[in-house]
Formats: structure tokens, sequence, C-alpha cells
């Protein structure tokens, strides 16, 4: 009986106990500093930062197109979307942060596809920061703009070791020698100041409306460059336009593929004057039979095509032109044209580049857009150390599966290293068109 009582009291002592818990519980949950409040007030917050982050990239995003290499870059700046926007450049340079440097819109500018960012080295938060995105993305995405050159002397040892390139904003200031390699801003210029500073040995480019004024003249100065020995982004013709058999129009038709994704994108025709201006300017140019006039593809747009190649078919009735395509190639706002299916028959159309390109851009998105329960966002969350542990452990895997008979198993355990793989690429800002450019020096 007694035992009985001691068992009875330690049941309601228990009870009690619980009790009290619970009531600690619920209101730890629902007062007015409760578990469930702050968790919502955390989600409202963090659907608020994602919108605003996501409203940036849109805007970086319309307008943005990767610097390509030669002698030329640049373009005009716009003030409202704060990146430079191209007129007659090879290319842009995002040139705007926040007030304030920070890794954040070092990485937004990038991660949306920017080929390079630029700090400007008249605010200390950007010199503070130069170590710290050289690391996270490579020296070679990093780029420091200056006006005065005495400015740099106190962070040269820095420059040399986290920057790829300077860009003087100040043509007087150009000619002192950073031993950086220096693109030059220049309003204005007559033809012989713009030889005369790209004739400098340091200097590796010009920027800014001085190549923007009329694609007459710029384009017209760059054959006169070239043939003084400066390396310009200018194209040269294997074959003359009397080389080929024309339609009855005196027309040649011109089929337009995505260099990377051997995508057609639009098929189109050239007179011999759109076909010289697309040679001289290395823009796709055509000749518009419906308006009777030359059309530069993206000149009103601003979906330009640049040259990557053209090619005659065996007739030499017909051109094949291998482009960078910005934005849509199609008037509806398809990247293609080619998009109203009429027949298709099943068989295997994975193209690997085009399947590596997927996979990476949905982890890029990952890491700009975090989803919850995301793997990927898993690793990034725990960081480099964590993703090296994978890669590794997933290279070892694939060594097991080799000595397995059954082929399969190192199918799968190569697709998990290679995803591991793309994941540290986007956490170290390295792209396929990277890799691919390394292999193809090799």
């Amino acid at each position: 009986m007694k035992t009985n009582g001691i068992t009875l009291i330690a049941l309601v002592v228990i009870i009690i106990v619980l009790l009290i818990l619970a009531g600690v519980a619920i209101s730890l949950s629902i007062g007015d500093n409760g578990i469930f409040k702050r968790a919502k007030e955390a989600e409202k917050i963090y659907t608020e930062k994602a919108k605003e982050e996501e409203e940036m990239l849109d805007n970086f995003e319309s307008s943005i197109v990767n610097l390509e290499t030669g002698k030329y870059v640049g373009g005009q700046f716009n003030e409202e979307k704060g990146v430079n926007t191209p007129k007659l450049a090879d290319g842009l340079i995002a040139v705007k942060f926040n007030e304030d440097g920070r890794m954040e819109d070092v990485k937004k500018l990038l991660y949306a596809g920017c080929a390079k960012a630029v700090l400007n080295y008249s605010k200390e938060s950007n010199i503070e920061i130069t170590e710290e995105v050289s690391q996270k993305f490579g020296k070679s995405k990093i780029l420091v703009s200056y006006t005065d050159t005495g400015s740099l002397e106190a962070h040269k040892d820095l420059l040399k070791e986290y920057v790829s390139e300077l860009i003087c904003l100040d043509k007087n200031q150009v000619k002192n020698n950073t031993g950086i390699p220096t693109i030059c801003s220049l309003e204005k210029a007559t033809p012989e100041e713009a030889k005369e500073i790209l004739l400098t040995d340091h200097v590796s480019g010009l920027t800014g409306n001085v190549i923007n004024d009329t694609i007459e003249d710029t384009f017209s100065q760059k054959i006169s460059l070239a043939k003084e020995g400066v390396l310009v982004s200018a194209c040269e013709a294997a074959m003359k336009w009397s080389d080929f058999k024309l339609n009855s129009d005196q027309m040649l038709p011109v089929i337009v593929q995505d260099y990377k994704t051997n995508e057609v994108l639009m098929m189109a025709y050239m007179n011999e004057e759109a076909y010289n201006f697309t040679i001289t300017t290395g823009k796709m140019t055509y000749w518009s039979r419906s308006r009777n006039e030359l059309w530069v593809k993206g000149e009103t747009s601003g979906h330009y095509q640049y040259v990557k190649s053209l090619t005659a078919d065996c007739d030499k009735d017909t051109l094949l032109a291998k482009v960078s395509q910005v934005g849509a190639a199609c008037h509806t706002g398809s990247y293609s044209c080619f998009f109203q299916q009429i027949l298709q028959k099943e068989y295997n159309d994975t193209n690997p580049l085009k399947v590596f390109e997927n996979v990476y851009a949905v982890i890029a998105d990952r890491k700009i857009h975090p989803k919850d329960g995301s793997y990927t966002n898993y690793l990034f969350d725990k960081g480099i150390d964590k993703i090296l542990k994978k890669l590794g452990e997933e290279a070892t895997e694939i060594v097991i599966a080799a000595k397995n008979p059954n082929v399969n198993e190192i199918k799968y355990e190569i697709c998990d290293f290679l995803y591991h793989m793309m994941v540290l690429m986007v956490e170290k800002g390295v792209t396929w068109e990277e890799i691919m450019a390394e292999l193809a020096d090799r």
C-alpha cells in the first residue's frame, strides 16, 4: 500500500510538471514574443529581401551582355539600370554598386551574367573588399576604376595580386604606367589621340562614348588602327561577295545558329551591303525585304548577334552564321524563331554542353534564390569545406565503382561527381565557357 501511495504521488507530480512545461511552451509559442510570431516575422523579412534581390537581378539581366575579347570594350552608362548598355561596343562592363561596396553587390552582378565587376577606388569600402571578392570569384573577374594614379600608389601590392585590369577615367592619367593592363575611358578623342593611347604599352583597350558616336566612324577607325598594328576586334573575310552564287533577288540566304549549342535561331537574307557591313562591324546585318533597307540585328531591340564564324556551303549559295546571341532572336520574344513543331519522331537530342549549362544554371539559381529542403542550398550553407569533402567522396566512389563489373554503377557515380563539381564551380565563380576555353588551349 505504501508502494502504491508513493507511485500515485509520483504520477501526480509528473503530471503537474508536464502541465507546467506545457504552459511554458504555449506561452513561448503564442506570446507577444513567441516562437510562432518570431518565425512569421522572419518569414516576412526573408520574403521581402528575396523580392528585392529578384527585382535587382531582373534589372541587371534585362541589359547585361558578356564582355567580348578584343581591344575595344565599353558602352553607354544607363543611370536607371546602373549598367553600361552596348551601342557599338563589343560588350559591356557593369560599373555601379550601392553606396557602400559589399561582397553581396559583386556577387549579384556576376551571378546575373556580368563578365567582370568594377570597383570604384574613390570609395574606401570598395578598396576594403578587393581581396575578398578576388579570392571568391577570381582575379580575372575584378577590375578597378580610378581618376588619379596617385590614389593607387598606397594599394599597389593589393592591386597587382588581386586585380586583372584597371579602368582609367582620366585620359591625362593613363600614360602613368601602373604595371597593370589599363582600359582608358574617353568621352571625346581624335583618331590620332585614340591611336596614341592604344599604342601605349600597358593600355589594353578603350571604352566610353569615343567609340559610340557613329557606327561608320568607329569601325573605319578600327580598320585604320589594325593597319597600324593595333590589335582590334575586327573581322576579315576569306571570300568576296563576287565569290557567291546569288538567288534571283541577288541575295544570299543566311542560317543563324547559337555558337555554343548549335541551336538554329533564325533565317534571313544578305545583299552585298549587308555582307560587307557584317564583316566590317562583327555584328550580323541583313537586308530587310519588307522594309527594303539595311537591318542591323538588335539595333532597335538591343538583341544583337555578334559574329563568331561565317561558313559557306558547298555550292556557295547559302551562309551559315554562328553567333553570340543577346536576348531573343525571334521578334515574338522566343529565343529561336523555330518553335512551331509540325512533326517529331522519338530520338535522343541530348546536347552534352547544353545539359551541363542547364544544370549549372539551376545550381547558380539556387545560390541566388535558396529553396527550403534543397540539397544544393545545404552544400552552399555549409561552405567550401563541405563541398570539397563531398567532391572527394564522389571521386573515391568513382574509383570503387570502376572495379565493379556493373557499368551502370560508374555512370551514376560520375553523374554525382559532376553535380558536386558544378556546385564547386558556382561557389568559386567558374563557368563552363571558361573551362572549355582552357581545354581548347591545351
